[in-house]
């Protein structure tokens, strides 16, 4: 319940619209439900309010959020519904706000916007993604974006949506540690402490990768198979192995076998073995998961280091995901074990 949780930087929000029929939930010495500044059809806010979780401090159109945020009171988290309608003058005023004011941001979009919607905002917002989300989807992305506030949780009674996050977040924390140890180190670059095993001491290239030390001798270079014969044989490898999980779920429940992180992983490799981009929306697919559930991997993978955004250098309505060094390096030797 959102009554554990504690807001750090009490802030002060403007009473709710009455318009919503809101009715003050019990305030206990441990914090409140966060205050949202709503952008969308009244009933959805309606509903994220009666679950106690959130207050909604006012309900206004996109163009008038950003000189909101400025003047009136300060939501912790600013919820954008249908963000592919908003222009894109908006919604860069509204992400500019986001960041000065140090506004969580939510923002619903449909899949054939995500591209063009996740390249206007910025990576400095803490941003929770939703892609045909439904109620459950909703109080998942709540509780992620208030505890990027700075929120403090008791583990005495932890609901089903912190639950998840935390699951995520331990199985990506398990995949980085998996992947340094394949790459020859234990820790990934831009791997946030928690991710890092204490006893680990890089001295001073810390977080670089190192290549372990080779036992053998190089052989001669007339020896050695053109590099791109075997990136382009070992593409086709990973692509062979991406069909036959997809062939899997004509047979079997397809969340029987979901693992998204793998799939995301083995479609990013295959993709930079072809020197192709990989969008947004393109590895949402390659998930093979619904898309806020992808979007969610996403997020927590490249925070961890494994995932790079990446600016599209000829488009700027649009962003590419890519491995990590120490991410690539790490299947490299993964699928070099398994050629041997």
């Amino acid at each position: 319940m959102m009554d554990q949780m504690i807001d750090s930087d009490q802030r002060i929000a403007a009473p709710p619209p009455e318009r919503f029929d809101w009715v003050p939930p019990p305030h206990g010495p441990d914090g409140h439900p966060a205050a949202v500044l709503f952008v969308g059809p009244r009933s959805i806010g309606a509903d994220l309010m009666r679950s106690g979780r959130a207050r909604v401090i006012d309900h206004i159109p996109a163009a008038r959020v950003a000189a909101h945020l400025r003047t009136m009171a300060l939501p912790d988290i600013v919820w954008l519904i249908d963000t592919e309608t908003i222009e894109v003058e908006v919604l860069s005023e509204i992400c500019d706000a986001a960041i000065a004011m140090e506004c969580a941001l939510v923002c619903e979009t449909a899949l054939g916007a995500l591209d063009r919607v996740a390249a206007i905002v910025p990576a400095a917002i803490r941003t929770e993604w939703l892609v045909d989300a439904d109620a459950a989807d909703r109080l998942v992305a709540l509780a992620a974006a208030s505890r990027s506030q700075g929120a403090a949780v008791h583990d005495v009674a932890r609901d089903d949506a912190m639950e998840r996050i935390d699951r995520l977040q331990d199985e990506v924390a398990r995949i980085a540690r998996l992947l340094g140890d394949l790459s020859g180190q234990r820790g990934l670059p831009g791997t946030p402490p928690a991710f890092v095993p204490r006893d680990e001491d890089f001295g001073d290239a810390g977080g670089q990768v190192r290549a372990p030390v080779r036992d053998y001798a190089a052989p001669p270079r007339s020896f050695e198979p053109d590099e791109r014969m075997v990136h382009r044989q070992r593409a086709k490898a990973v692509r062979r192995m991406l069909r036959q999980r997809r062939m899997r779920e004509q047979y079997f429940p397809a969340d029987l076998f979901a693992d998204p992180a793998w799939d995301m992983l083995l479609d990013l490799y295959a993709a930079r073995l072809e020197r192709q981009p990989v969008s947004v929306s393109s590895l949402c697919i390659a998930a093979a998961v619904p898309a806020t559930t992808a979007l969610r991997w996403i997020k927590t993978m490249t925070d961890a280091g494994l995932f790079l955004r990446e600016a599209d250098p000829h488009d700027g309505r649009r962003i590419f995901i890519g491995l990590a060094e120490a991410a690539f390096d790490a299947l490299a030797r993964y699928f070099e074990a398994l050629e041997e």
